[in-house]
């Protein structure tokens, strides 16, 4: 392929990761919406956030095997079509329940695009040095969405119905119909075994157990349908792996974790999105909620961050070519942790530059960070399982998201609850009062949407109380986010700089580090 022809075909691919960038920041910027017109619980308003990424994450390793067999572009086609009814669908759900089901048929859709994104790019871009520069521009769409996606999104939220923030994905998933066929090349692996729905099932069914296990001890205790959750999933995950084992052709080839560089990069995008996607949950509630900013204010003001994901994701590709993998890996994980742990200084009537800041060495750091380990995942596999190699890169991205938001917005909920209750407690209450706290006992939203029903008096103790309860969260939530941020750029560094010397002392061909 030619390189001109490469670089419109790169231009084809991004599309979709601009989309689910997008789609991660408007759902944040529009759940105070959600929760006044749906009034979903905290448990449903974490399953409306998550629920997509759980199931993406689920499906991701059986839809990257499924386009290494089918072909790529097939693939990418498909799940654009099913990714844009979706959406539709979401955009006029009429209740918690529906549109979390909408939410899950995103996923589904989501889980064909983004293994076939990277992996047509390993595909396309033979060359090292072309391939580098192709998965920065990769990763930059990332924040480039997440700079899209606020201010498109604040401003439908300013002039339509919340709904509107998942009808921009239809024209999107329309330009990748009509210009995919015609830019992008078909990859297949030219011998894919037999096709193998019952490990794809025991893929998800080892997964969703253990993660809604962890949803229900964060939240309520570690109770016995927790634990239930947890050990059936993780027996279902034993029955996967061994079955992997035994098959001559397995859906997830085990054998790349035998790479250290492969097992390291992931396990540090992962930690890493965990980190983050637990932030972009919260920032966007304290922007508008507790600092009183309209929808389209809080995403201009969210600009820099989205800017600075853009500059370290490119910058990371012309740093690699002086600087060793692993140091760079670990100092912009540092960078975000030491943005987590501003975090902890900010209160409920100033903190607006202090976020930004954050936001900035947050987003800025972790694209740094992750578009390297993207391009050691994909260039450890051999061209022609490419798709599954992505696609455990993504099960990775998209587990750390989507435990980000369940664990850590647990987290900011428990301690949300738990400083709302001692904080009311000792007010005088009377029956409106009673109503007005239950009704805000869940999220912040909740409060806001609440105290309109109380006399002024009432309904400004209830929305300060709220509002530093919420603060509260926030702060731990930070602390722990900084810790992860860390424990990861130690980790990082230590196995990504062994991995290299045994790669370099191996007959194989060394990774490009």
């Amino acid at each position: 392929m030619e390189r001109r022809g490469q670089w419109w075909a790169l231009a084809v691919l991004v599309l979709p990761v601009l989309l689910i960038s997008v789609d991660a920041t408007v759902l944040g910027f529009a759940l105070p919406y959600l929760s006044e017109d749906l009034g979903p619980t905290g448990a449903e308003q974490l399953w409306i956030v998550d629920v997509y990424s759980f199931v993406l994450a689920g499906l991701l390793v059986f839809m990257g095997t499924l386009g290494d067999r089918i072909g790529r572009r097939r693939l990418l086609l498909a799940g654009a079509v099913a990714f844009g009814l979706a959406s539709v669908l979401a955009a006029f759900a009429t209740s918690s329940m529906m549109l979390i089901l909408a939410r899950a048929l995103l996923g589904v859709g989501g889980a064909t695009l983004m293994p076939s994104t990277l992996s047509l790019i390993r595909s396309i871009f033979t060359d090292d040095r072309r391939r580098r520069t192709a998965v920065g521009v990769w990763s930059a769409a990332f924040s480039g969405g997440m700079a899209v996606g606020p201010v498109v999104g604040g401003w439908l939220l300013e002039h339509f119905w919340w709904g509107s923030v998942f009808l921009i994905n239809v024209p999107v998933m329309l330009v990748l119909l009509v210009a995919g066929p015609l830019l992008l090349p078909e990859h297949r692996d030219p011998n894919p075994g037999r096709f193998d729905f019952l490990s794809a099932l025991l893929s998800l069914g080892a997964m969703l157990p253990v993660v809604y296990g962890v949803k229900i001890a964060a939240t309520s205790g570690f109770t016995w349908s927790a634990a239930v959750a947890i050990v059936v999933g993780l027996g279902l995950g034993v029955l996967f792996v061994r079955r992997q084992r035994r098959l001559e052709r397995p859906m997830l080839d085990l054998a790349l974790f035998s790479n250290r560089m492969f097992t390291a990069s992931v396990v540090t995008n992962l930690l890493g999105v965990f980190a983050l996607v637990g932030l972009l949950f919260l920032v966007p509630q304290y922007l508008q909620l507790v600092l009183g900013l309209s929808p389209i204010t809080a995403a201009l003001w969210m600009l820099p961050a989205t800017v600075a994901g853009i500059a370290g994701a490119l910058l990371a590709v012309r740093l690699a070519r002086r600087v060793r993998v692993p140091v760079l890996v670990s100092v912009g994980l540092l960078l975000g942790a030491a943005g987590f742990l501003m975090l902890t200084a900010i209160g409920t009537t100033a903190g607006l530059a202090a976020v930004v800041v954050a936001f900035v060495l947050v987003g800025g750091g972790v694209a740094l960070s992750e578009t390297l380990t993207n391009d050691l995942v994909i260039s450890a596999a051999p061209v022609d399982r490419a798709g599954a190699a992505s696609a455990i890169s993504e099960t990775g991205y998209e587990l750390g998201g989507a435990l980000g938001t369940a664990l850590l917005g647990s987290l900011a909920t428990a301690v949300y609850q738990s400083g709302l209750a001692g904080s009311l407690n000792a007010a005088p209450h009377d029956a409106a009062m009673d109503t007005a706290v239950a009704a805000a006992h869940d999220t912040l939203g909740g409060a806001v949407a609440a105290a309109g029903s109380l006399p002024a008096p009432a309904a400004e103790a209830l929305v300060t109380s709220a509002r530093e309860a919420f603060v509260s969260g926030l702060h731990v939530t930070a602390w722990a986010g900084a810790a992860i941020l860390v424990y990861t750029a130690v980790q990082a560094y230590f196995l990504l700089t062994r991995g290299r010397r045994r790669n370099s002392s191996s007959k194989e061909a060394p990774l490009p580090v």
